[in-house]
């Protein structure tokens, strides 16, 4: 007489309980991030060739319309990625940090990793000098519009794409350390446009974020600190 097998279950991806929570390695987030990059440029091309091609001379709103097809792109193809493995939105957010975290946890590696930021910002301009940045706050027009540009939707699709996938890819086979450098170079190189000798300060910064992002489970502080330099960086613009 035959022994018969219970049936079994179709195979689903587990979705880890701890960080990193991502399901995809380096490789991919090399690949995807920069197939972020290119599908913002890619749905941002018919503003720059109607306005000219030539961005001194971009209108306000080619400019916004570019920021925001580089959002799109910076979140839509995290999102594209983190819903592989199944399971749907809530899943994928899930992958991606979107994460409930404690207050005092939050705030504690907030506090730290804004701390740490501005000390090494400070050694770093005594060192090296004080770095030049090219004033991009002003071509977004009125502060309300600045505001929300860069303030706001900059961390939140910059967040996604560097932290939830990148460095999140790169933590899946990477020591914190490394991980949180290896994305925090080029979320930095990525910035060079807005001078060279800022790139260092972003590239530490980049990893502080990363660090915070693991340290709270949650991607919600990192976008928060994300914001708030963000938004000091252009009071002092405006001030």
């Amino acid at each position: 007489m035959e022994a018969t097998l219970p049936p079994t279950e179709p195979e689903t991806t587990q979705d880890p309980d701890v960080f990193p929570f991502a399901t995809w390695g380096p490789w991919v987030a090399i690949g995807a991030t920069f197939a972020a990059l290119v599908a913002g440029l890619t749905i941002s091309l018919p503003f720059i060739v109607i306005d000219g091609g030539d961005p001194d001379d971009f209108t306000l709103t080619t400019t916004v319309a570019i920021q925001l097809c580089t959002a799109i792109g910076f979140i839509a193809i995290p999102l594209l990625l983190a819903l592989m493995p199944g399971g749907g939105v809530r899943a994928a957010l899930g992958r991606l940090g979107f994460k409930a975290t404690g207050l005092g946890k939050s705030v504690k590696w907030i506090a730290l990793g804004t701390v740490s930021y501005f000390a090494f910002a400070i050694v770093y301009s005594i060192v090296v000098g004080q770095p030049e940045q090219d004033d991009i706050a002003g071509d977004f027009g009125p502060i309300p519009l600045q505001i929300l540009m860069i303030a706001v939707i900059a961390p939140i699709a910059e967040e996604v794409c560097f932290r939830s996938m990148l460095f999140g890819g790169f933590r899946k086979r990477f020591p914190l350390p490394f991980a949180a450098l290896a994305a925090g170079l080029v979320f930095g190189l990525l910035h060079y446009s807005t001078g060279w000798s800022a790139v260092p300060l972003l590239i530490v910064f980049g990893a502080v974020l990363a660090v915070v992002y693991e340290k709270t489970g949650s991607i919600w502080p990192a976008i928060i600190l994300h914001a708030l330099n963000n938004g000091i960086a252009l009071i002092a613009l405006n001030s």
